[in-house]
């Protein structure tokens, strides 16, 4: 473990917290005129996914949780989670839908994604920033509706529900960000 400054804490980072490994799921830098500079956070717990809210002061000094990363490819679901494989070792590793969570809206098959590890666990998912995904269910665009600025909802292939342009139909691939679950383009 290392020790950083709060200034510098930043999201996605490890670190150790009331005695326990929390990852950095939100940060707001705070420098107001009068007094010290600080971080509000939002942490969440790796070993029970609690998500806490604290501020560190910006002369605080923490400790950074080593956290191995690897890169491995989605093969199938499984009841509670999702089965990844390690493409060249092939060892697989099942994480739970907790440890996912709204990445598993977009495992599409094949896909690779960088899992970390604490301690031999699965912690977190780093999706890539886009994800190509077939349209499942999309009905077809009715002349004249424009209540919804020429956009219509349809169902991807997981199960997500995007709203893309009233041109889009069932069976094409499309460029889905990950980050705000919105379309991008056509594949």
């Amino acid at each position: 473990m290392s020790k950083v400054k709060a200034g510098n804490i930043e999201i996605g980072m490890f670190i150790m917290h009331n005695g326990s490994p929390h990852r950095v799921v939100k940060k707001k830098f705070v420098s107001p005129g009068k007094g010290s500079a600080f971080n509000r956070t939002k942490l969440q717990n790796i070993e029970t996914g609690a998500i806490l809210e604290f501020v560190f002061k910006s002369h605080d000094v923490i400790e950074e949780v080593e956290v191995e990363s690897k890169q491995m490819q989605f093969l199938y679901k499984s009841a509670d989670g999702a089965v990844f494989m390690e493409p060249r070792t092939f060892e697989q590793a099942e994480i739970s839908d907790k440890v996912l969570g709204d990445a598993v809206n977009y495992l599409v098959p094949e896909i690779k994604v960088y899992v970390s590890f604490y301690e031999d666990r699965a912690t977190a998912v780093s999706l890539p920033p886009k994800v190509e995904m077939v349209v499942a269910q999309a009905d077809d665009a009715i002349a004249g509706d424009r209540s919804n600025a020429g956009t219509k909802p349809v169902t991807m292939e997981t199960g997500l529900i995007v709203q893309v342009p009233l041109f889009i139909k069932q069976g094409e691939k499309l460029l889905i960000d990950t980050d705000s679950g919105s379309y991008v383009s056509r594949a």
